[in-house]
């Protein structure tokens, strides 16, 4: 087994030492209100991260094309409160159209 393989099957087991950890902590530990602040809070933060990092970065340079502009439409329709598919579909089209467009 190569080195690299010691570290996937490591990382496996972390993460599911990690979930088992989950399911035994005490249900009066997570009812608790600032559990649920926090817990809310890193949810949004993490995933506001990966969409700003996945929307602007292309290996390791910092690149602007069109999936900023197919973000910047996605957020829009959020903003009008459109179905998520409609999202979905408004972001292709606008990163479609600014590719058509030669950016």
């Amino acid at each position: 087994m190569t080195d690299l393989w010691f570290w996937v099957v490591l990382a496996c087991g972390i993460a599911y030492a990690t979930k088992l950890a989950g399911y035994l902590v005490p249900d009066s530990f997570l009812d608790r209100p600032w559990v649920t602040t926090v817990s809310a809070g890193m949810t949004v933060g993490l995933l506001t991260s990966l969409v700003a990092v996945n929307t602007v970065v292309s290996g390791t340079a910092v690149v602007l094309d069109a999936r900023l502009a197919a973000l910047a439409a996605a957020a829009i329709a959020l903003w009008l409160r459109a179905p998520y598919l409609v999202v979905v579909v408004v972001g292709a089209v606008a990163a479609a159209l600014v590719r058509l467009a030669g950016f």
